[in-house]
């Protein structure tokens, strides 16, 4: 193993991708899998960075791993894979997809001047996209209630973030499949729900505080979560944001009709922050892909 010191979760979902001397942590989303990154893990390394992408706690398994777990036990994944990384590379780029995205940000604002830059992208602040149910908006008062969690649950349903239609019949064959190390899973409990708007409550709390620079990433047509979300981050973080709205895909960005799009811009922002000279600490670059 050549990153003995980078922590990739459990199993053999997480992956490393690159010989350069930036490095990008990239994290996955709630129910997610890190194959939902690896376009853009790869497009990233061709432009000279080594990828980074764990599991997070409780992921690519079945509903019950996840309950099992809470958000803390997430953000803590991810913090060890920084941590990790950090001990190798001087630049450190964080990012992720919806729920990943929030990690990302939290991670900034625990780690003041330690994360280089932000690549947020389809960030999950609330469910208002247009094919989310009427209901969604209640979600944080039915967890309000005794035994409220037990009354909510979400089900991914078509388009599954995914406008590409040759693809979204792939996605969705491994998910009725139970393939969750490449799909991800077809349904999260109440205990996720609960967990995740915990999160979001943490992230907002911390947001003006986090200079950090993001690159904010967005779907127009977005199905899970509406533009709202990417509008609050550039209103409210205490750092330079730029966004950018995509016009030709759903949630899922990184794997959807723009994808190339997504690596190409965050590999411009990336250059935009990248040290002229790499530190003489720089580790060696490694060539080939290793799995955890």
């Amino acid at each position: 193993m050549m990153y003995p010191g980078v922590d990739l979760g459990e199993g053999d979902a997480g992956f490393v991708i690159g010989n350069g001397t930036v490095a990008v942590l990239l994290i996955h989303g709630l129910t997610g899998t890190p194959a939902e990154l690896r376009r853009v893990a790869q497009g990233l390394a061709k432009r000279g960075c080594t990828v980074f992408v764990p599991t997070l706690a409780g992921h690519c398994g079945d509903n019950a791993d996840l309950r099992a777990t809470r958000w803390g036990d997430w953000f803590a994944s991810a913090q060890r894979a920084f941590d990790g990384i950090r001990a190798l590379y001087a630049q450190v780029f964080v990012g992720g997809l919806s729920m990943g995205s929030l990690l990302s940000m939290y991670l900034a604002a625990q780690n003041p001047g330690r994360v280089t830059g932000l690549l947020l992208y389809s960030t999950t602040l609330r469910y208002d996209g247009w094919n989310m149910t009427p209901l969604a908006p209640f979600t944080p008062l039915f967890m309000s209630i005794p035994f409220g969690v037990h009354l909510c649950k979400f089900v991914e349903k078509s388009p599954y973030g995914i406008k590409n239609p040759r693809l979204r019949a792939i996605i969705e064959k491994q998910m009725l499949a139970g393939e969750s190390d490449n799909a991800g899973l077809l349904m999260m409990s109440g205990v996720s729900v609960r967990e995740l708007h915990r999160l979001i409550a943490k992230v907002k709390q911390s947001l003006p505080g986090m200079t950090t620079p993001a690159l904010v990433l967005h779907s127009r047509e977005d199905d899970i979560t509406s533009t709202w979300n990417a509008d609050y981050i550039e209103r409210r973080s205490g750092g330079p944001v730029t966004k950018i709205l995509l016009d030709n895909c759903y949630h899922m960005i990184t794997v959807d009709l723009e994808y190339p799009r997504v690596i190409a811009l965050s590999a411009e922002f990336i250059d935009t922050l990248r040290l002229e000279q790499p530190p003489a600490s720089a580790p060696v670059p490694r060539l080939q892909e290793c799995a955890s």
